[in-house]
């Protein structure tokens, strides 16, 4: 078979490998009684790279269900320093009423592959899976070691995924100098059908926070002064209707700047939020990198209406942007005071600068198969494993490869329902992530 015929082959079973990959339940909840777990969907990896020939690297890092596939492909220069190609397994729940086709079904219609995971991330894994399978079975030896890691827990933070193996595990990521992973690389349409493909440079930070309130427990028919659910939910109307302020970061700063010499539309600082609108559905993506964001997620106090609880909880999600922790902590204090109390789990947040060698091969990788395409850095509002990888000194990108078509609500199909994929984007990630890890 030809070389051009080949890379067709991989592409196809790149296809087939996310819809295999999109039945396996995969859910993760943050529960240990409510998940399912990755063992199913790690098994089969494990499975189609032992077919291929490599020897696995098989990690459980959490119980009997969190599991994580690791294979080392040797480069021609194994003094150069390695590419880390990463993506997640499990996935956020679905509700199956919710959806057109069953979230689990991996269905192949109407020229898109569906199920929960079909963006994040289940079709990097599955171009990933291809792409060391092709490489492994027909000989083909990569400039630079490249490190594939097919992981747990994402969705939760990583404690059972990256962190775990970056804690527990550094060895497997030895002499890798550079990753890629999801969230980057998909394309945008902007002016005169002008196309965009946005490469991850930089993550907001990440803080799951916890706020407690105290009060007097009594009954529900008693005049009460000290009622811990009124605090709490005082508190909380006052965080979630907080506007954090406007702060252009320099990874946003040149996104906003590539556009404008696409485009010609004005970005003013004095009408930012309006002006970033003209984006259209990508709006919201970017609009969420302008400032830091605390939304409140969950409330829980009580166990019978007649009954004032001693004690209320609610859940936040913020996200702050790099170099606005301080800042950060000192809004957050002014706006609840002292009493609340507070506990989270805190990811930090990612950035690097938009140049250098990798840059160029993602570039070339994406001209060669998009000629009047454009290549634009980003700040992703959201997280990815990049936030473990970074402690091992990795410089971090997101690059999973998608041409989309210039109506398809990208962003809003993350976590979103009727998630999926374009089969032709999945073919065109495989292509050019081929020759991005061939020329890299």
């Amino acid at each position: 078979m030809t070389e051009p015929n080949l890379i067709e082959a991989a592409a196809a079973e790149a296809v087939t490998l996310t819809s295999e990959l999109l039945r396996i339940d995969t859910t993760n909840t943050g529960d240990p009684d409510t998940l399912v777990g990755e063992r199913a969907a790690a098994e089969y990896v494990a499975e189609k790279l032992t077919d291929a020939g490599y020897e696995i690297t098989y990690v459980e890092s959490g119980g009997k269900n969190r599991h994580n596939v690791i294979v080392r492909l040797e480069g021609a220069d194994r003094s150069r320093g390695g590419l880390l190609i990463h993506g997640h397994l499990d996935v956020v729940p679905a509700d199956p009423s919710e959806w057109s086709v069953h979230p689990f079904s991996g269905a192949v219609q109407d020229d898109y592959v569906w199920g929960r995971g079909a963006v994040d991330m289940k079709d990097m894994c599955g171009m990933a899976l291809a792409l060391a399978r092709h490489y492994k079975m027909n000989d083909i030896v990569p400039p630079r070691d490249l490190v594939f890691a097919f992981l747990a827990d994402e969705e939760a933070g990583g404690k059972f995924g990256a962190q775990w193996l970056v804690e527990n595990r550094p060895e497997l990521f030895e002499g890798v100098t550079e990753a890629i992973s999801e969230v980057g690389g998909f394309s945008i349409t902007l002016k005169d059908d002008v196309r965009a493909y946005l490469i991850e440079t930089a993550e907001k930070g990440i803080r799951w926070m916890k706020l407690r309130v105290r009060g007097t427990a009594g009954h529900g028919s008693m005049i009460h002064r000290d009622n811990a659910v009124t605090k709490l939910s005082e508190a909380v109307a006052k965080l979630g209707n907080h506007r954090f302020p406007l702060v252009l970061t320099d990874s946003v700063k040149e996104f906003l700047a590539g556009v404008t010499e696409i485009t010609g539309w004005d970005f003013p600082e004095d009408d930012l939020e309006g002006s970033v609108a003209k984006l259209g559905n990508i709006s919201r993506m970017i609009g969420a990198t302008l400032r830091d964001t605390a939304n409140p997620t969950m409330l829980t106090a009580g166990y019978k209406s007649n009954v004032i609880p001693s004690v209320a909880e609610a859940a936040v999600d913020c996200r702050i942007l790099p170099g606005r922790l301080e800042a950060f902590d000192r809004e957050l204090d002014e706006i609840l005071g002292p009493d609340i109390e507070k506990e989270w789990m805190e990811l930090p947040p990612v950035e690097t600068t938009f140049d250098g060698a990798l840059v160029d091969a993602m570039t070339a990788a994406v001209l060669a198969e998009d000629p009047g395409a454009k290549t634009l850095p980003y700040m992703l509002s959201g997280g990815t494993d990049a936030k473990s990888f970074q402690q091992l000194g990795i410089r971090n990108f997101g690059f999973a490869p998608l041409k989309l078509p210039a109506d398809l609500d990208f962003s809003a199909l993350f976590h979103g329902v009727d998630e999926r994929v374009p089969v032709e984007a999945l073919k065109f990630g495989t292509r050019v992530l081929d020759r991005f890890l061939r020329t890299s």
